[in-house]
């Protein structure tokens, strides 16, 4: 499985602001969901309910929140930049800046692999160079599509 399987660039946000954890989570599950043709008010809970387990900040400004639902036949990606870093619990406790939201389906083992993907990527320091000096969404789109592990 590659990163193009299931984000596009029109599925990339650069300078997105929001003031804390829950306001970002919930903002990116409402764009997702129209995206992925899904409730918001759906996506937005599982989402909260996956952090409630713990926190999705896998480290190095990154953070991977993700759910599972049943409508999807395939993974789908909504990769955002923010304005600013945020706390958001992660496991080194450094502020997020890069947030990678996934949309799985709930059968098979498309959730390990897009997740295992998506981590691989985002934990090359070239990568997370060249994400976090991307000028433009398209730019973004491709440091993460042409990472080694995607």
């Amino acid at each position: 499985m590659k990163i193009s399987d299931f984000l596009s660039p029109a599925d990339v946000m650069l300078d997105v602001r929001a003031s804390d954890k829950s306001r970002l989570l919930q903002q990116l599950s409402t764009e997702v969901a129209a995206k992925a043709g899904l409730d918001a008010n759906k996506v937005a809970a599982e989402i909260a309910k996956r952090e409630e387990l713990g926190s999705t900040g896998v480290g190095n400004g990154v953070a991977l929140p993700h759910a599972r639902f049943p409508e999807l036949k395939t993974p789908f990606g909504l990769l955002v930049r923010l304005r600013h870093r945020m706390d958001f619990d992660a496991i080194d406790d450094d502020p997020v800046d890069i947030v990678f939201l996934l949309l799985l389906p709930e059968v098979g083992n498309a959730k390990g692999n897009a997740l295992a993907c998506v981590a691989r990527a985002l934990r090359e320091a070239e990568t997370l160079q060249l994400v976090r000096s991307a000028d433009c969404p398209e730019a973004l789109y491709r440091a993460v599509a042409a990472s080694n592990s995607a």
